[in-house]
């Protein structure tokens, strides 16, 4: 426990850049806990921008990390696919993130995610969550290409009122993801989600009462497209802006995706929900069935609720 801070009886450990911690890296301090941990560790990250790769191994649970303020708290690192690491490696979409959570019942609060590789970059993950479990509440996902990947085989994970920004597939994997509040902006004519939902898995990503946006100049956005011929996408109470386009989603050049896919709708508004003009193969769901969309239906027993640091 550090000492010589005002809330250091509520954190394990404090990181800061300029030094008026013991720590100024968040990967020594996450190298530090134990593997198969019993206990829960909150560790603190003040303001500054956390130029390195983190992983939270798969040893490691109940991690929380809490950021001092979500749009000033940045860990980011600029791998992209295609990078030839000293070892002779080279990234690809799986191994190219600047974040990696791959231990379960994490949560990150107040913390920007970014991948700043760039347009051309191609995939250039910001963070990869393969752990059950794993919440999010008030956090920024910022890059281009697959920012979010999202990849743990029905895996449950939950986001609340972040903020999410990207240009190809920048929300993708094979999660059950449940997004809540959320701000989903994007930065090129292109897909927001390439969900690669397991046929045996009921849901996919469900995005309940969030807001839809991009850049003023795109006005072809699609609403997603299957990484998987079972993809399963639903949007719930969403605000849709004009950069969707009007038949709201897309097959991936492949029509025999249109028989399997799971993209679905409710009750959209905005200038970019337009219902009787969505592609044949897409679904609105009816006021009977929405209650199979429930909280406790998406992500069973587990009910993600945001610590609170007193």
């Amino acid at each position: 426990m550090l000492q010589s801070q005002p809330s250091s009886k509520n954190f394990d450990f404090i990181v800061s850049k300029d030094g008026s911690t013991a720590y100024t890296s968040l990967q020594e301090v996450l190298n530090l806990i134990p593997s198969g941990n019993t206990r829960p560790y909150k560790i603190f990250i003040k303001k500054g921008v956390y130029r390195e790769v983190i992983t939270i191994d798969a040893s490691k649970s109940q991690i929380t990390l809490v950021g001092e303020d979500e749009n000033n708290t940045i860990l980011e690192f600029d791998n992209h696919a295609g990078v030839k690491l000293s070892n002779g490696d080279t990234l690809n979409t799986w191994t190219c993130a600047s974040s990696f959570v791959y231990g379960n019942d994490f949560q990150a609060q107040h913390i920007t995610f970014s991948n700043p590789a760039g347009f051309t970059a191609g995939q250039a993950v910001a963070l990869r969550v393969e752990g059950n479990r794993a919440s999010f509440f008030n956090c920024r996902m910022t890059g281009f290409q697959d920012v979010l990947f999202l990849s743990g085989n029905g895996v449950k994970q939950y986001f609340k009122d972040c903020y999410i920004e990207g240009t190809t597939d920048f929300i993708f994997g094979a999660a059950t993801a449940l997004f809540e509040n959320c701000l989903i902006h994007s930065k090129k004519n292109s897909h927001v989600t390439a969900a690669s939902t397991n046929s045996i898995i009921p849901f996919g990503f469900v995005f309940k009462n969030c807001q839809l946006t991009g850049d003023t100049s795109l006005h072809k956005v699609s609403l997603g497209r299957p990484w998987s011929p079972t993809a399963s996408v639903t949007y719930i109470n969403c605000w849709i802006g004009a950069h969707i386009m009007e038949e709201g989603w897309n097959n991936w050049k492949n029509p025999a995706n249109e028989l399997t896919a799971r993209f679905s709708e409710y009750q959209s508004v905005g200038p970019g929900a337009q219902p009787s003009k969505r592609v044949s193969w897409s679904k609105q769901i009816s006021e009977d069935q929405i209650s199979n969309f429930s909280n406790s239906k998406i992500l069973g027993v587990w009910q993600p609720i945001k610590q609170i640091m007193k």
